[in-house]
């Protein structure tokens, strides 16, 4: 996706702290072939995303081409469970116990560990940008005062924190239902969305009258004002990636009680066994640091991030550094336009490396 674009690509292997092997691709300088005279920049995608997200649009419209013209040294992680991170220690990604994760271990293990190699790499701290649930782990890592030391600032693109008022049907209707806790259940613990099980039950999701299931992308992202429906077909080459169906019911959780917490076993005994209290520990948005560069970037039309939940999430930082803090808030824009919007240069990320400039 790099290099035939005529960017030169380098590939990275990052073990985590628990074993797995994470691939990170660095884009080291623009198409002038001039080396990067920027901070680094870690890409961070969203749920059953991998880091393609950044690449998919022309090079002119695609975050990650953009940033290394601009003299960035760009670097494009890739979560746990994803196509290019299927590395493990010991466990091969057909073992149960492979997927036996949520976005928790996502904020103690491969977060640090990516944001470690890089600073370790360029000796310099990061900037970073994420999108959808790299805005959660992001909220979630700086929250326990976690990366502090190795961040520069923070651009966070559909941020998602808490989920009580998602607007998304094919959303509510999963985790109303239960679904992906019923497939945990069946001891299907890789969340494969093109894999029979998951398309099985977006058929039965899709026959409830009020699921608009014919297109999808809209369905549950909300309808995205400014994708180019002709690379529908590119993104369908790479995406939806693979997650861990505990990811899932850790984030169904999120939806029904509204609250940002560690993942829940569902008893007082299980939950006491790991967190050593019978409720999980709650992130508490407002231990971010009042002095970080936060930028985030938010649309009306979200139905993930949704503007009531994204106004919790404000509250919760309205003690930040009013200088450290830029929102922008798009009236037309639903959740893949920050990502994949033609016309997001302009709208998004320009004022973005405004932002990195400053900080």
């Amino acid at each position: 996706m790099v290099e035939t674009q005529g960017y030169g690509c380098e590939e990275h292997k990052v073990t985590t702290d628990d074993g797995y092997i994470l691939s990170l691709q660095r884009i080291p300088k623009g198409i002038s072939g001039k080396a990067a005279t920027n901070p680094p920049v870690l890409l961070q995608h969203g749920l059953l995303m991998d880091g393609i997200t950044w690449l998919l649009n022309p090079t002119d419209e695609s975050l990650a081409f953009i940033l290394a013209d601009d003299g960035y040294d760009v670097w494009i992680a890739n979560t746990r469970g994803t196509k290019y991170s299927q590395g493990h220690t010991s466990l091969s990604p057909q073992d149960p116990a492979y997927w036996e994760w949520s976005w928790d271990e996502l904020v103690d293990f491969d977060l640090p560990a990516t944001f470690k190699y890089v600073h370790d790499q360029t000796g310099q701290k990061l900037h970073y940008v994420g999108h959808s649930l790299g805005t959660l782990i992001a909220f979630a890592a700086i929250s326990e005062n976690k990366l502090l030391d190795m961040l520069r600032s923070a651009a966070l693109l559909s941020p998602i924190a808490y989920l009580g008022q998602i607007k998304s049907p094919l959303a509510i209707s999963a985790s109303q239902n239960f679904i992906a806790e019923g497939l945990y259940w069946l001891g299907i613990h890789e969340f494969d969305p093109r894999g029979e099980a998951v398309v099985k039950l977006l058929e039965k999701i899709c026959q409830d009258p009020g699921n608009n299931c014919s297109d999808l992308m809209n369905s549950f992202t909300g309808p995205n004002c400014c994708v180019n429906s002709s690379r529908t077909d590119i993104f369908l080459e790479h995406e939806p990636q693979a997650t861990a169906t505990k990811n899932m019911v850790h984030i169904a959780q999120m939806t029904r009680k509204g609250t940002i917490e560690k993942f829940d076993y569902g008893n007082d005994e299980e939950n006491s066994k790991h967190y050593g209290q019978p409720n999980p520990p709650q992130y508490i948005m407002s231990n971010i640091p009042n002095n970080i560069p936060l930028f985030l970037g938010y649309g009306g039309a979200d139905y993930l991030s949704d503007v009531n939940d994204v106004k919790i999430l404000l509250d919760k930082l309205q003690n930040h550094n009013p200088d450290k803090l830029v929102l922008q808030y798009r009236e037309d824009y639903a959740h893949a336009d920050f990502v994949f919007g033609t016309n997001a240069k302009e709208i998004v990320y320009n004022p973005i490396m405004a932002f990195f400039k400053l900080n």
